[in-house]
């Protein structure tokens, strides 16, 4: 059995909390830890601690367990006098997970004194360290051992350039690449891997695999993650690599624009100054086309030029304008593409001409008023732009809340008034729809109605009223110790896809912010049809975001890599010109075939239920105040907080509705939300609401003040305190959505996209932390979490990045430029800057959002939104 000499031992460390003193490192119980302090923590981002092993001992081992840290690297050191130190292992997290449990071997030393020094990333976050253990190994041979593998391209060591851990290597369908793999010893020299046991593993077999002669051959089109695990002299090194592999028949044709200023990158305004040359436009095709292309002003419709033209293949074909450009304005190249005499596909770029002088003085580059008092977009060079959110909203947007004729009024009785409020709601959903949509309200005179239950709408045009929000206004109070939503708005079902009127977008790109698409067929559509877009998400998409190579969470670990997944546009078809198909409201994200296109399908909505509302009330929730808390985010806190968790956990819930409205309400001691709108709700208000004084531990999945997984959802005039994440967005959430005018105090974390590509949300004049970004491991690997994001006028602190594939709109920000997540010492990848317009200073117009508004409907709009 093997000794550990560090069992027991004294020991000296750099600070420890009274419930985690460093002797509990060597105590052998799994259940105890040494912590240090929170100052020492963040005095220099490191802590350590030293073993007094009191004699002269040989090892060549160490076991390390952490409970928890944020750890970007440590290194153990030994020495005879506790003087002179010498460097026995090293781990940099930024090429290796820091594990829980981390068996660090090296080559034999001798000492009395052994000390880890770890290096904290975040030092906000515990650290927590179970135990150190220290071993000598027989079976380990003296002398340098294995230190690192990495690959070269090539049969013999040396012939290409070498590949590090998580490398890509792009292959075509069929294609092969020859690696040879390199090992390095502990004291730098170059191993002798002939008796090494060398194991190739492939997580996706069929897409790539590695044989024995170091050959990776690409099977089929997608993503596989390949590993090398190299075991020396008992010494095992791991290696792994990504695999690309693209099948270039599914191209239909090379598309480019080139120009010598224009910037051509996602997410950047495309811009040719006045007077230069015309961008030039290039083609190859895999096989002989027809091409037709045309340049068109994309303001007014007006075809500048068009050509068509027969492209042999693989012959490159390039289209230029004589002379320089004079006009100013917007401009699309648009292309079209026949084989055999059948279109297969649509393209087109996109430029902007601006005058030398033609800054927009307190406006955006980007998004500015026209001298007509309208906005004026500047999109990149693929059509991406920042996307109308005026359709957000009740009825649509810009449609006023209705006041629904009260026909039930009630008051308090005593005891619990669920039965009592509930008949008033069933007596009115069985009633017939007026005209107008709606049966009727229930109002709830000024009063306490205890109650012990939940509140349910199961049927259109039914509305729950009360005289006011205030102390001496209508109080739903929630008793019991059942975790549940006090006011639960459902329909019977979700809508249900048509599959046989799918058809499949052919436009090679779609850009975010787009209305209309070409479909392959459109004639099995009509104007007025209700649609899902779909928009889907390979993994070869998903390796491009980087989301399939998340570092795994520090110590804890449980990331979970992205699977492809599509997002659901739910929309309604305006007009259709032979197969190009426009819709009610724009799409959040771009389409893009080489991702995994799209497609649009009808679906049947007989479940959802529509024109409902709350109003007018006050939400508070009975609480066990003796059950307290201090720790925040599993991290310790400097004072006690109310935590007791059984009760009422959100004010009002809505799924499957559309057409909904929540306003004036006020929630008090809940748990998750005032109000959460479900997945398959759009159309919605919530306005001029507040919510504080949550009680519930501050950890994950609580706290969330306006939670949104729905789409089309306006937030405006609303107030959050004590929150987590006071206006959140979920996963996958298609959009758009908008808060506006939204102020939040004492956060305990940030307003957000909250994890994995939600699109299209605009922070809108919010007063807040907002960050939005790649939030990796977070959760169970929360990765990118929002893209085509706008914030305008905002205040507070702010962080904002740019996803890969799409962008973020920082515009008009007043307040402190946040630090992100990421980059940082243990994932050091690299992460853009979303698109920063006008830091420090708000533009004109005031809110993006109602001058959208007011552009789409008329300047009456704006009225009917700040006072309805």
């Amino acid at each position: 059995m093997q000794v550990n000499y560090a069992l027991k031992r004294p020991v000296i460390c750099s600070s420890e909390h009274m419930n985690g003193e460093g002797r509990l490192a060597v105590d052998g119980e799994a259940g105890t830890y040494w912590q240090p302090l929170s100052f020492d923590r963040k005095e220099d981002n490191k802590v350590w601690i030293t073993v007094d092993l009191e004699r002269i001992v040989t090892f060549n081992q160490i076991i390390l367990k952490f409970a928890s840290g944020f750890i970007s690297g440590y290194q153990i050191v030994y020495s005879e006098d506790n003087l002179i130190w010498q460097e026995a292992y090293r781990k940099d997290a930024s090429k290796d997970d820091i594990e829980a449990t981390n068996t660090c071997i090296f080559p034999r030393v001798t000492a009395r004194y052994v000390k880890l020094e770890a290096e904290l990333f975040d030092p906000e976050r515990d650290f927590q360290f179970i135990d150190f253990g220290v071993y000598e190994m027989p079976s380990i041979p003296e002398g340098p051992l294995l230190a690192k593998v990495c690959v070269s391209e090539g049969e013999d060591e040396g012939e290409g350039k070498s590949l590090e851990q998580w490398h890509t290597l792009s292959l075509a369908q069929g294609g092969c690449a020859q690696l040879s793999i390199i090992g390095f010893m502990t004291d730098g020299t170059v191993a002798d891997l002939t008796q090494a046991e060398i194991v190739t593993t492939s997580t996706n077999p069929e897409v790539a695999v590695w044989d024995e002669e170091g050959t990776i051959t690409a099977l089929t089109a997608g993503i596989a993650q390949v590993k090398s695990r190299v075991t020396l002299q008992g010494v095992t090194q791991e290696l792994s690599l990504f695999v690309d592999a693209h099948d270039s028949s599914e191209r239909i044709a090379e598309i480019w624009l080139t120009h010598p200023s224009l910037v051509m990158e996602i997410g950047q305004p495309a811009i040719v100054a006045a007077g230069s040359e015309f961008p030039a436009l290039h083609m190859m095709a895999r096989e002989h086309t027809s091409v037709k292309t045309t340049l068109i002003d994309d303001l007014t419709g007006e075809v500048v030029t068009q050509w068509e033209r027969e492209i042999d293949a693989h012959t490159e074909c390039t289209w230029t304008l004589p002379g320089n450009v004079s006009q100013v304005g917007h401009f699309q190249w648009r292309v079209e593409l026949q084989v055999n005499g059948n279109i297969v596909g649509y393209d087109a770029f996109y430029f902007t001409v601006a005058a030398p002088t033609a800054s927009k003085e307190g406006q955006s580059q980007i998004v500015y008023l026209s001298e007509a008092g309208k906005l004026v977009y500047v999109p990149d060079y693929k059509g991406n732009r920042v996307i109308d959110f005026s359709n957000a909203g009740y009825g649509g947007g810009g449609v006023p809340l209705p006041d629904v004729p009260t026909v039930i009024t009630i008051e308090p009785v005593a005891g619990d008034n669920t039965a009592h409020i509930q008949h008033a709601l069933d007596h009115i959903s069985a009633l017939q729809l007026s005209p107008d949509g709606f049966r009727g309200a229930v109002l709830l005179k000024k009063g306490v109605y205890p109650v012990s239950g939940q509140l349910h709408i199961r049927a259109s045009g039914v509305v729950l009223r009360g005289e006011g929000a205030g102390e001496d206004g209508t109080l739903l109070y929630a008793t019991g110790t059942e975790k549940r939503s006090v006011i639960d708005i459902q329909g019977a079902s979700a809508p249900q896809l048509l599959t046989e009127t799918s058809a499949t977008i052919t436009d090679l790109y779609v850009p975010s912010g787009s209305r209309s698409f070409h479909v392959e067929d459109a004639s099995r559509f009509r104007p007025g049809d209700t649609v899902k877009v779909l928009r889907y998400g390979n993994e070869r998409w998903i390796h491009a975001i980087g989301m399939d190579s998340i570092r795994k969470r520090p110590v804890a670990g449980g990331t979970v890599q992205w699977s492809p997944f599509e997002l659901s546009f739910d929309r309604v078809i305006t007009s259709i010109e032979g197969n190009r198909v426009t819709l009610d409201a724009p799409i959040a994200s771009a389409i893009e075939k080489q991702w995994g296109s799209g497609a649009i399908v009808k679906y049947e909505d007989i479940g959802r239920i529509e024109r409902v509302g709350v109003e007018h009330l006050r939400i508070d929730v009975t609480y066990d105040p003796s059950i307290m808390e201090t720790r925040i985010d599993g991290n310790e806190g400097s004072a006690a907080y109310l935590a007791d968790e059984n009760h009422a956990i959100t004010g009002v819930y809505l799924d499957r509705v559309k057409h909904a409205w929540v306003r004036d309400i006020a929630g008090f001691h809940l748990q998750h939300a005032l109000v959460q709108v479900e997945r398959d709700t759009k159309w919605t208000t919530i306005q001029d609401c507040v919510v504080s004084d949550f009680v519930s531990v501050i950890t994950g999945g609580r706290r969330y003040s306006f939670h949104l997984v729905g789409e089309l959802t306006l937030v405006q005039r609303v107030y959050s305190e004590s929150a987590r994440h006071a206006f959140t967005v979920d996963a996958r959430v298609a959009g758009p959505n908008v808060f506006l005018d939204c102020e939040s105090k004492q956060d305990y974390n940030t307003s957000e996209p909250h994890h994995r590509w939600s699109v299209g949300c605009l922070y809108d004049n919010v007063n807040g932390r907002i960050h939005i970004q790649d939030r990796a491991w977070l959760g169970s690997g929360h990765g990118w979490a929002g893209a085509n994001y706008v914030t305008w006028n905002t205040s507070n602190e702010l962080v904002s990045q740019q996803p890969p594939t799409a962008q973020n709109y920082a515009i008009g920000h007043v307040g402190k430029k946040g630090k992100a997540l990421l980059p940082n010492s243990y994932d050091p990848r690299l992460r853009n800057e979303a698109f920063w317009d006008s830091f420090g200073t708000h533009v004109t117009p005031r809110s993006l959002y109602i001058q959208q508004l007011q552009d789409r409907i008329g300047a009456e709009a704006v009225n009917l939104l700040t006072t309805g």
